[in-house]
């Protein structure tokens, strides 16, 4: 069994490249499924989840070349199958959004129910609600969910809540659909304007996308193009992290600045430099560590998937902080684990009180979602001792080379077999 070892490091210091964005790779894989001739993304990360999406992709008949780590060639002219696996679906919740490409190019999709991290019920009744308004018909059956049409119709459909998996299946059920579709309270994080982006150039009709509506007008087919993926904002903002915490000075190449002002000013509010530059950010650390307040919202808000990074963060700043949880009802799981290494928190429903600077002592702890295994990390590179992190298969899932990655830096880190 694999686990990643992290010993208490110096300031962390150097560059580092950040990856394309798994959470705008994935929509854009299960995109490729529209279109009829080559489609060529650049800047793939080379990820586990990538790797499932890309099984879900060949299982429908698609042809699905690697031309090296970050560059996959996609073909699905001769699709032959709406049925995804169900093993692979439960493998990856992302691998749902293939049902809105093949509603849309095959009038009909049969899934099982996605599987991925366990941080909270996040339900699909927004997608299918969507479907139903373009026409669809909803079958639910024994944990198989089947939907079909004769012939998607644009319509005007509000989202209850701007869920960004709802906002890109429907978006991609819509841009083959006949008329104009209008998502009102849509998601507007950059991955789906970066997903507006390619379907624009293989022949859609989107516009809005970033905003609160987005408006589709339907064509007949899409062709092909070539795509490449934005920075990870996430992965940025851990090392932007990194940085802070351990009184650093890291230089982070590609990135797009204005898609973590969240993250930004919240380092700066407790105490970081953050210097902005082309594509890149150089963030610097020092002794002054205030602390902070932590809300999560849908984008343009402080994102949920930062929240665990920043806890692990609060660790270190000198007096109380706290954490509110408002996407996800079950994403404080990382917080027992930070106790186990001597971090003072204070869990309670949604919200979490931290005290700090904790002295923070290694530990075996497990990482109990992705975000919460790049908190462990960061933990353990300011914990005295030895932290053994295990169940890092779900770190895997969204982090490019990360020991390696932080090794370039000066951490202390490692991954064993054990």
């Amino acid at each position: 069994m694999e686990k990643i070892i992290v010993k208490k490091s110096e300031p962390l210091r150097g560059t580092v490249r950040i990856s394309g964005a798994k959470n705008a790779a994935l929509p854009i894989l299960a995109a490729s499924l529209l279109g009829t001739e080559d489609v060529i993304l650049e800047d793939v990360p080379g990820l586990k989840d990538v790797d499932i999406m890309c099984q879900v992709l060949e299982n429908l008949g698609s042809t699905v070349k690697r031309v090296d780590k970050n560059k996959i060639i996609i073909n699905s002219k001769n699709l032959s199958s709406y049925v995804t696996s169900y093993e692979l679906m439960g493998k990856m919740r992302a691998s749902f959004l293939v049902m809105g490409p093949l509603l849309g190019r095959m009038g009909k999709t049969v899934n099982s129910l996605p599987g991925g991290c366990n941080i909270g019920a996040r339900p699909i009744d927004l997608h299918l609600k969507g479907f139903e308004a373009l026409g669809a018909k909803i079958e639910n059956n024994v944990g198989d969910i089947t939907a079909s049409c004769e012939k998607l119709v644009g319509d005007t459909i509000y989202l209850d809540f701007p869920s960004v998996g709802a906002t890109e299946n429907i978006m991609t059920a819509a841009v083959l659909a006949e008329g104009e579709t209008v998502i009102e309270n849509a998601a507007m994080e950059p991955e789906i304007v970066d997903l507006a982006n390619f379907l624009r150039k293989m022949g859609a009709k989107v516009n809005g996308a970033g905003t609160s509506t987005i408006r589709i007008k339907g064509v007949e087919e899409l062709k092909g193009c070539t795509h490449q993926i934005i920075p990870d904002r996430i992965e940025a903002g851990t090392f932007m992290v990194a940085a802070a915490m351990t009184e650093g000075d890291i230089k982070i190449e590609n990135v797009i600045a204005s898609h973590i002002k969240p993250i930004i000013a919240k380092l700066e509010e407790a105490g970081a430099e953050v210097i902005e530059e082309d594509d890149s950010l150089r963030v610097i650390g020092n002794s002054i560590k205030r602390p902070i307040n932590i809300k999560t919202l849908p984008y343009p808000g402080f994102p949920t998937d930062m929240q665990a990074q920043f806890m692990a963060f609060t660790t270190t700043l000198n007096g109380k902080s706290t954490v509110k949880e408002t996407v996800f009802e079950n994403r404080f799981m990382h917080a027992d684990e930070l106790v186990k290494m001597g971090a003072d928190i204070s869990a309670k429903d949604r919200e979490a009180r931290v005290v700090g600077p904790s002295k923070l002592k290694g530990a075996k702890v497990n990482a109990t979602d992705l975000r919460a295994g790049a908190a462990l990390i960061l933990a353990g590179l300011m914990a005295d001792g030895e932290t053994e992190i295990g169940e890092i298969y779900h770190i895997d899932r969204g982090y490019e080379d990360i020991e390696e990655k932080f090794r370039s830096l000066g951490a202390q880190i490692e991954r064993v077999d054990i």
